[in-house]
C-alpha cells in the first residue's frame, strides 16, 4: 500500500526542510536543537495536505513550498510546548526536545519556529497570513482548553472544542492556505477549510483512542487529557464506548471525503482521499473496526 512518505509532495517537502536546517551555522545550538527534532520523522501531514490541495486547485506545487514549511514550522512548535506543557517523555519513538536539552532550550527552539514559520508565510497575501495567525491562536486556545479537561464537567462538547481548535485548526488552515496559494476563490478556500478540520478532528480522536486502547509505542507523558473514549465510559461499558468513538471517526472521514467529491476527479484529489484513510481509519485496530 502507498505510504504518505511514497509522495512526491512529501519528498518536496522534506528536501525542503532539510536545506533549510542543514543551511544554518554548524556552531548554533538551535541547529543541534533543529536536527534532533527532524531526527523523529514525522510524516508531514499538514504540509503535504496543503500542496495537493493547491494542485487540486489549478497551482503549482512548488509556489506552496514555503507555505508549508510554514505549517509544518508551527507544528513542530505547538509539539515542543506542548511536551513542556504534559510532561512529555518521548515523541515520535525518540527524547523530547525539553528532556534532552532542558526546558528553556525547548521552549526557545519553539520560539524560533514560530518565528521562521511566520517569516515564510509573509509572502502570501493577507488571506493565507489571516487563515494562519487565526490557527495559532486556535491552537494555543485548544491546548488551554485540554489543560484544563481534568475534572467532571468537561463534556463531549467541550472535547470537541478542544480538538477542533488544537488540531482540527491547523489541518484547516492547511487545505485553506493550499487554496489560496493556488489563487481560489473563497468559497472554495472555506469548503477547503472544513474538508481539513474533519480530517484533523478525525486524526485527533484516532489518536486519543489509540492512546485508551495503549496502542502508542512511540509516545509517552506524564499527564492523561481527558479524551472522547473516557468521557464514554461514564455512561457505557468498554466496548460500547470504543464503538461510539470509532463511529465518530467514521463520521468525520465520511463528511471530509464528501467535501472532496464535490471537487473534479485529479490525482490530487486521489491522494487527498488516500491520506484522509491513512491517518485515521487505517491507523485503527483490526478487532475495533
Amino acid at each position: 500500500m502507498i505510504q504518505i512518505e511514497d509522495l512526491d509532495e512529501y519528498q518536496l517537502i522534506k528536501m525542503a526542510k532539510d536545506d533549510m536546517v542543514n543551511s544554518m551555522d554548524d556552531s548554533s545550538q538551535m541547529k543541534k536543537m533543529l536536527l534532533h527534532i527532524c531526527s523523529s520523522g514525522g510524516k508531514n501531514i499538514r504540509p503535504v495536505m496543503l500542496i495537493l490541495c493547491t494542485e487540486m486547485c489549478g497551482g503549482n506545487s512548488t509556489e506552496g513550498v514555503k507555505a508549508a514549511l510554514a505549517i509544518e514550522f508551527i507544528h513542530s512548535a505547538s509539539l515542543i510546548h506542548d511536551d513542556v506543557l504534559d510532561g512529555g517523555l518521548v515523541r515520535r519513538g525518540v527524547e523530547s526536545a525539553h528532556k534532552k536539552y532542558g526546558i528553556p532550550a525547548a521552549i526557545l527552539c519553539g520560539d524560533f519556529l514560530i518565528s521562521k514559520a511566520i517569516s515564510l508565510i509573509s509572502g502570501y497575501g493577507n488571506d493565507a497570513v489571516n487563515e494562519f495567525g487565526r490557527a495559532g491562536m486556535y491552537m494555543a486556545e485548544g491546548e488551554t482548553i485540554d489543560i484544563s479537561s481534568v475534572d467532571d464537567e468537561f463534556r463531549e462538547k467541550n472535547y470537541y472544542e478542544c480538538i477542533s481548535k488544537k488540531t482540527g485548526s491547523l489541518f484547516a488552515a492547511s487545505a485553506a492556505i493550499g487554496a489560496y496559494v493556488a489563487n481560489a476563490d473563497s468559497d472554495t478556500a472555506r469548503q477547503l477549510r472544513l474538508f481539513g478540520e474533519n480530517v484533523g478532528n478525525a486524526y485527533q480522536i484516532v489518536d486519543d483512542l489509540l492512546e485508551y486502547l495503549n496502542e502508542l509505542e512511540d509516545k509517552s507523558s506524564t499527564y492523561e487529557s481527558v479524551t472522547l473514549p473516557l468521557i464514554y465510559r461514564r455512561t457505557m461499558d468498554h466496548d460500547g464506548a470504543v464503538e461510539k468513538t470509532v463511529n465518530q471517526v467514521r463520521t468525520c472521514v465520511k463528511n471530509a471525503k464528501d467535501i472532496l467529491a464535490s471537487f473534479p476527479l485529479s490525482e490530487a484529489r486521489d491522494k487527498l482521499e488516500l491520506i484522509t484513510d491513512l491517518i485515521t481509519v487505517d491507523m485503527l485496530p483490526a478487532d475495533v473496526l
